[in-house]
């Protein structure tokens, strides 16, 4: 019996724990540890992507958006939104008939967001809500489409988001992640890696003074699920005809799923 209790004690103290990068802390404790990172690096946030990607980012974002199906009069939830780069192209399709709303988790980069739009002078449009990707705060059944770039990987309980945006969707809308994944070549791996690890804390030394969330970022990108199990877990929301498109070879994956 002794023996019982302690192994019950043990798989409860593991299940109160998650990962944040590679270290394991109380799952109540990522959060704040992730909005330290956004904080840190919110207003360097668009500089350091470019830089980290030598600008392929926008190739990937715009893979996205082409894929999105996104058009006049639809409402759009872009997720862990950003600085709005998703959010600015979606309330051009939109139109002044839709309309776009950027959820943050992150304060700070909300209002990065919130900013670099309104001086482009899109505001029509779009709302800004700060924002839970596992408890989203919008009613049943009320957007077209869901994105989701670069964020998922930040959350606690990935499958609790997916539910939460399966949720929201309308019947018939679907649900795009963009998302750092696993290359599909063992030398790409190990370049990958030699960069993320070596070039890329040194890079946020340098422009943002800031070497430790760059770290944790490579890191977190290393824990998060494979294209295969993260298409497993769309479906296990719900979702149907889900798939997935390798971007880089593997380095970032667009997964895919339609709420019917």
């Amino acid at each position: 019996m002794l023996e019982n209790d302690v192994e019950q004690t043990a798989e409860q103290a593991t299940e109160q724990k998650t990962h944040f990068g590679f270290k394991q802390v109380e799952k109540e404790k990522k959060a704040s540890l992730v909005a330290n990172v956004f904080d840190s690096v919110a207003a360097k946030y668009d500089v350091m992507n470019d830089l980290m990607s030598m600008g392929v980012h926008r190739l990937w974002k715009r893979f996205t958006i082409d894929c999105s199906g996104v058009r006049a009069g639809n409402k759009v939830l872009d997720i862990a939104g950003g600085t709005g780069d998703l959010t600015a192209k979606f309330s051009r399709l939109v139109g002044p008939t839709g309309r776009v709303t950027l959820a943050d988790i992150n304060l700070s980069m909300l209002q990065v967001g919130r900013d670099k739009l309104r001086d482009r002078g899109l505001v029509s449009n779009i709302d800004y809500v700060q924002a839970d990707a596992e408890a989203l705060p919008f009613p049943d059944n009320h957007f077209d489409v869901v994105t989701m770039a670069f964020g998922l990987r930040n959350v606690t309980e990935k499958q609790n988001a997916l539910n939460s945006i399966y949720r929201v969707l309308k019947p018939g809308g679907r649900l795009l992640v963009l998302e750092f994944s696993k290359p599909t070549s063992e030398q790409l791996s190990k370049l990958y890696d030699m960069y993320s690890f070596h070039l890329l804390p040194k890079m946020g030394q340098l422009v943002a003074n800031d070497a430790e969330s760059y770290q944790y970022l490579a890191e977190s990108i290393r824990m998060h699920p494979d294209q295969d199990t993260l298409k497993g877990m769309f479906e296990e929301a719900g979702f149907e005809q889900c798939d997935y498109q390798n971007l880089t070879g593997g380095i970032v994956a667009l997964h895919r799923g339609y709420k019917f």
